[in-house]
């Protein structure tokens, strides 16, 4: 099999990327701005346009301290949330003072055939510059055939001076579609930015 080389002559003469080649991409759809409200919900643009879905929360920060952002599904358009999902939790850590590095599961932040909201993050503080971004991923969520999975990875400052990294994976368990998804911290108010995209 014969090798292909590339060299900078042989790139800068590329002018346009094939037709045939998936260069994927993020469209933007809605951007919904949090301002010591309870809650920030989705509940038009999820549905068969595009087969995955992403939310990038940016700076939540919640009113009260200590407490996780947290969000749930809806198959009435926003009507109710509450979809039985089942999930997986786990994170890594590292105090500010250089003390108590570790990985763990956390069985009291999953969900098993549950309906409560699933926490993205831990015990985020609420000081000034404390705060918790990261991504969420939705599958297929017009699909009527199987369940629709998510999986997220979020940045969080803790309230007791901690940074974590959480890593959260599962699936609504419902054929219906998913068509609205809601944000919330676990009590309380929050300020912060969500943005929702298509992939193309």
């Amino acid at each position: 099999m014969a090798l292909l080389t590339a060299n900078n002559q042989s790139m800068t003469a590329i002018t346009a990327v094939p037709s045939a080649v998936d260069k994927g991409g993020l469209i933007l759809l809605a951007t919904e701005t949090a301002s010591d409200d309870t809650t920030l919900s989705f509940t038009s643009g999820i549905d068969s346009s595009y087969k995955e879905y992403i939310f990038k929360f940016i700076d939540f920060n919640p009113g009260t301290d200590a407490k996780s952002l947290t969000f749930q599904g809806s198959t009435n358009s926003g009507s109710s949330y509450g979809v039985t999902a089942t999930t997986t939790w786990f994170n890594a850590y590292h105090a500010e003072a250089d003390g108590s590095p570790a990985i763990g599961y956390s069985s009291s932040l999953d969900l098993a055939e549950a309906t409560g909201y699933q926490p993205l993050g831990y015990q985020t503080g609420n000081g000034a510059d404390e705060s918790q971004a990261g991504t969420l991923h939705l599958y297929d969520p017009s699909n009527t055939t199987f369940v629709k999975h998510f999986i997220a990875r979020a940045s969080n400052y803790r309230s007791s001076d901690f940074m974590e990294d959480s890593f959260i994976a599962g699936y609504f368990n419902t054929t219906s579609a998913i068509n609205a998804i809601q944000f919330k911290p676990e009590s309380g108010n929050f300020v912060g930015t969500i943005k929702l995209y298509g992939v193309t």
